[in-house]
C-alpha cells in the first residue's frame, strides 16, 4: 500500500505555483480544498490544478459552511450536494470529502438524509467520504456508530480530534469500540486534538505525548483496515489550521507555532510512521 499525502488549503494564501512547491516539499501529490460554488471559480480551480499537476480532494459543506445554516432543511443540504456532484464532473477530484448534515437532527432524520446522500453519490459515480466534524451530523462517535448500523455502505473521513473534544477524553477505554467505524474509513485528516480543544499547541510538546500516541494508533489502525480491504493507496492530509485552532499568545495574538511548519512536520512524521508500519506488516507475512 502507498501513502498519498495532500496539502490542506485551509488558511492558505498565495499563488498556485507556491502551493505546488509546498506540496512537493511535503512529498505530497495534491491538495485538499473547498469546492467553489460559483461555476467560473470551478473552472479556474480546475485549470490551476491541471497547470500545476496537482491531484484534488474536494471539500463540500452541505449546510453552506463549516457551521451549517440552521434554517436549511435536509432537502436543501441534498440540493447543495447535487450541485457539488455536478461540479465534480469538471474538477475530477479523487473523491469528495463531505461535511454533511446538522448535529441537531434526530437520528431517524439523519439516517434518511445519509441514505439519500449516498444514493446521489452512487448515481453520479462519485466517491463521497463523510467527515467526522463538530456541528455536522457526525459530531459524535456514538451517533456515527448508530448510523453505521443502518447504513453500513457509508465511507468516512476520520478527523478523530473532533470526537476527542466532544467526548472530552481520548477514546481509548475498553468500552470505546470504534472498529465498525475504522472498518469504513476512506481518508484520514492528521491533526492531534485534546480533551479541551481540536488542536494541541504543538505535537512535539511532551505534555501532549499521550494525545499524540493515541492519534497515531488510530491512524495506523486505519491503515491496517484499508490494507485488509485491498486499498492500494491510502490518503492523508495534515490539517493543523487557523481560525481558533492555532493557539495564540494573549494580548499580542502571536501564533505559538507556524502553521506550515506544523503541517510539514506532520507530513514528514506520518511518512516515517507509515514506512515503519509497512515494514512491520511485511515482517509478519
Amino acid at each position: 500500500m502507498q501513502l498519498d499525502l495532500f496539502k490542506s488549503l485551509w488558511g492558505w494564501q498565495g499563488d498556485w505555483s507556491q502551493c505546488a512547491a509546498q506540496v512537493r516539499e511535503m512529498g505530497g501529490v495534491g491538495v485538499e480544498t473547498r469546492m467553489p460554488v460559483d461555476a467560473a471559480a470551478v473552472q479556474q480551480q480546475a485549470q490551476a490544478l491541471q497547470n500545476e499537476g496537482l491531484a484534488l480532494i474536494s471539500v463540500v459543506f452541505t449546510g453552506g459552511d463549516v457551521l451549517p445554516n440552521q434554517a436549511w432543511t435536509p432537502a436543501q443540504h441534498l440540493q447543495r450536494l447535487q450541485g457539488a456532484l455536478d461540479s465534480a464532473a469538471i474538477l475530477q477530484p479523487r473523491f469528495i470529502n463531505l461535511l454533511a448534515g446538522n448535529d441537531r437532527w434526530p437520528l431517524a432524520q439523519q439516517v434518511d438524509f445519509f441514505g439519500q446522500a449516498q444514493a446521489l453519490a452512487d448515481a453520479a459515480g462519485v466517491v463521497c467520504s463523510f467527515e467526522t466534524h463538530r456541528a455536522s451530523s457526525l459530531f459524535s462517535p456514538w451517533v456515527t456508530l448508530a448510523l453505521i448500523e443502518q447504513l453500513p455502505q457509508l465511507r468516512f473521513t476520520a478527523d478523530i480530534s473532533h470526537w476527542v473534544v466532544v467526548c472530552e477524553r481520548l477514546l481509548d477505554a475498553p468500552q470505546d469500540d470504534l472498529s465498525p467505524f475504522i472498518a469504513r474509513v476512506h481518508h484520514t485528516q492528521a491533526r492531534v486534538g485534546y480533551d479541551q480543544g481540536p488542536q494541541v499547541p504543538h505535537p512535539g510538546a511532551p505534555e501532549y505525548a499521550r494525545e499524540v500516541a493515541f492519534h497515531y494508533r488510530v491512524w495506523q489502525s486505519i491503515w491496517a483496515s484499508q490494507a485488509a480491504r485491498g486499498y492500494s493507496h491510502t490518503t492523508l492530509t495534515p490539517e493543523f489550521g487557523p481560525d481558533g485552532y492555532t493557539h495564540l499568545m494573549p494580548f499580542t495574538k502571536a501564533p505559538v507555532a507556524d502553521l506550515w511548519e506544523l503541517n510539514l512536520g506532520m507530513a514528514r512524521t506520518q511518512r516515517a510512521q507509515f514506512e515503519r508500519w509497512l515494514h512491520r506488516q511485511k515482517d509478519y507475512t
